[in-house]
């Protein structure tokens, strides 16, 4: 059973996420991968909760200590002594994988071995974020939790790697597959668009690529609004969550220029027209069944996530 740890709660309010504090009583989360794009937004929904909790959240990244070092890691633990790791952490420049590939493997496979090893020894949950390059792509239905993995980009074989290696070793955990991941400080495909878009008159993209944007700062919310009902699944369990609805890249891009309201036409291109490094998945968009049965959840619509997202990074700018 998971260790429960005293702490003094300073100020309790209504929030969002007030369902991972039971008054002075709470669990005790580490979340590596602090400054990445998940990271970040779970970062920003527990400050804007209006909870103050002593020592109940920890965030770290590369700069406190190296997760693929598994002698820091394990001093880390010690020292913490956490809960719950929620694994944010991840190699995720897709082209460079095919170059880099054991930096790619150190960081999303070796890394989520020594969680699991650890996660027994000292009795953690692991929340492990993943994504949908584990798959080829070549489905035309919405793809299920149980569908086989099978990655083309070397990006992809690593992610697949740390998922195997945390069902063979981890014993309590939640492994969570994302698909177009984005959040607003950071470089990614809306604010690329927006970049382009305002420098240019016209942009190409490409139109033959089908998947789910998400909102980093939706996963955020449902992983914290539903962490305590996640501790209860026996072994290790796998949830896809993605923004709801379809899009290419193309009608992506469309809808960040309309709703920004800048004057720049979006041209549909194929993928043999705008080739990369790393093979993408033609189609990834991720069924969202299971989430919805387990936690009576559905996401949003990318398009209302997306505009939120964009009076954000309005304001910011």
């Amino acid at each position: 059973m998971l260790g429960m740890v005293k702490i003094i709660i300073y100020l309790v309010c209504n929030s969002k996420i007030s369902s991972i504090f039971a008054k002075n009583i709470i669990m005790k989360i580490l979340v590596t991968g602090a400054n990445g794009q998940l990271g970040y937004e779970i970062k920003r929904e527990v400050l804007s909760s209006r909870f103050i909790v002593e020592g109940a959240i920890k965030f770290v990244d590369v700069e406190d200590f190296d997760i693929t070092d598994k002698s820091a890691l394990e001093n880390h633990i010690k020292d913490f002594c956490p809960d719950v790791v929620i694994n944010a952490a991840a190699y995720t420049a897709v082209d460079k994988s095919e170059t880099e590939r054991d930096m790619a493997f150190v960081v999303n496979s070796m890394a989520v071995e020594y969680l699991s090893e650890l996660s027994n020894r000292y009795q953690f949950f692991l929340l492990h974020i993943s994504t949908d390059y584990v798959f080829d792509g070549k489905s035309h239905l919405p793809i299920t939790e149980d569908h086989p993995m099978a990655p083309e980009s070397h990006y992809g074989i690593s992610k697949a790697s740390g998922e195997v290696q945390m069902r063979r070793i981890c014993r309590h955990g939640v492994i969570i597959r994302t698909s177009w991941l984005y959040s607003c400080p950071f470089s990614n495909f809306p604010n690329t668009i927006l970049k382009q878009a305002k420098e240019k008159g016209e942009i190409k993209v490409v139109n033959d690529q089908i998947g789910s944007p998400t909102y980093a700062a939706d996963l955020a919310q449902f992983i914290l609004n539903h962490l305590k009902m996640m501790l209860k699944v026996k072994g290790v369990e796998t949830y896809h969550f993605s923004n709801s609805g379809v899009a290419t890249w193309y009608d992506f891009a469309h809808s960040i220029v309309e709703i920004a309201a800048i004057e720049c036409q979006v041209i549909p291109v194929s993928t043999a027209e705008y080739p990369s490094v790393a093979p993408r998945p033609v189609y990834s968009v991720l069924c969202k069944k299971k989430i919805n049965k387990h936690f009576k959840y559905i996401p949003r619509h990318w398009r209302e996530a997306l505009k939120e997202y964009l009076k954000d990074v309005v304001i910011k700018q």
